[in-house]
């Protein structure tokens, strides 16, 4: 670790001395309870302290990561260079009667929740979704057939440079499990989704159960997990076997993988797209255990499996 004084420095001048901190694990902040140090963490309470976070990193050339609710990440047990920051708090706003503006560090449930109290339709079966909204928009997230990116009507981003301009859905480059983002650099600070009004609360309570529901029957929510690890495959580009159900999942179990393990990592049996730590996992054995299953579903089935987690650090 090679922490920049003059970062933290600058940081601490603009958020006080104990918010900035150095060294700091970051097993705790992911789903995953893996990975090693940040140089530096911030958590930022408001957007604006985001932008101004990322302006300072970005001014000493520090490279800066954001980590939303630590789901869908694998973080090395050698840790993250430069910045990372952590997004906490924030707000929800009716903008008009049909758009809910969120801040970045708002939990999807958190939106969920906020929308279905006033009645606001359109979100509800998004109940569950791990993560924060920054986080839904950067791998654009998806629910069954759906990804979050079709509900969004424009996004506030922070370039790498601390500008800041104002993109709508359309030149996000949203697809499945993708945006911009993932190329650009760079950072949401706030989205705006799409809602309908007058709904009645208790149906969409209704479908947020239901919602709930299905990922308790069919994921492995007891253990700590990134969610997914691969992307289902690609209908024009990945030839699936007959016979094979066109999933991730489908296809490592029937490589034999379900309940293999390496070290304290696990996959799962209730989901054969799910890496579980069941206690002890390194991050080096869930990413061993990862490359182990594109092996070989790439050599039984000649399908190249691609990642839907975000490796930090490796």
């Amino acid at each position: 670790m090679s922490t920049d004084p003059g970062l933290v420095a600058a940081l601490r001048s603009r958020f006080g001395d104990e918010r900035v901190r150095v060294d700091v694990a970051l097993a705790p902040f992911t789903t995953f309870r893996v990975g090693g140090p940040a140089d530096v963490l911030l958590e930022t309470r408001t957007a604006q302290e985001l932008i101004d976070a990322v302006r300072i990193a970005r001014a000493r050339q520090a490279p800066v990561r954001v980590l939303g609710g630590g789901s869908n990440i694998l973080v090395s047990d050698a840790g993250v260079r430069g910045l990372v920051i952590r997004p906490r708090g924030g707000e929800v706003n009716l903008v008009g009667t049909d758009l809910v503006r969120v801040d970045a560090a708002v939990t999807i449930n958190g939106l969920v929740r906020w929308t279905i109290n006033r009645g606001l339709a359109g979100l509800e079966a998004w109940a569950g979704t791990p993560g924060t909204v920054g986080g839904a928009i950067y791998g654009n997230a998806h629910w069954k057939h759906a990804n979050i990116g079709d509900l969004v009507e424009s996004v506030r981003l922070a370039r790498p440079d601390g500008t800041l301009l104002q993109v709508p859905a359309d030149r996000m480059e949203f697809a499945y499990d993708d945006s911009r983002l993932k190329r650009t650099g760079e950072v949401v600070v706030w989205a705006a989704f799409r809602v309908q009004p007058g709904a009645d609360p208790e149906r969409l309570r209704a479908t947020a159960r239901e919602s709930l529901a299905v990922r308790k029957r069919t994921q492995p929510l007891e253990s700590p997990s990134a969610g997914c690890i691969f992307m289902n495959p690609d209908p024009g580009r990945d030839k699936v076997p007959e016979g094979i159900p066109p999933s991730a999942g489908a296809l490592v179990d029937r490589a034999g993988l379900k309940g293999a393990s390496e070290g304290g990592a696990q996959v799962s049996t209730t989901h054969a797209n799910f890496v579980i730590n069941t206690g002890t996992a390194t991050a080096s054995d869930i990413a061993r255990l990862v490359d182990r299953c594109t092996a070989a579903v790439a050599e039984q089935f000649g399908v190249t499996l691609r990642e839907e987690i975000v490796r930090l650090g490796f």
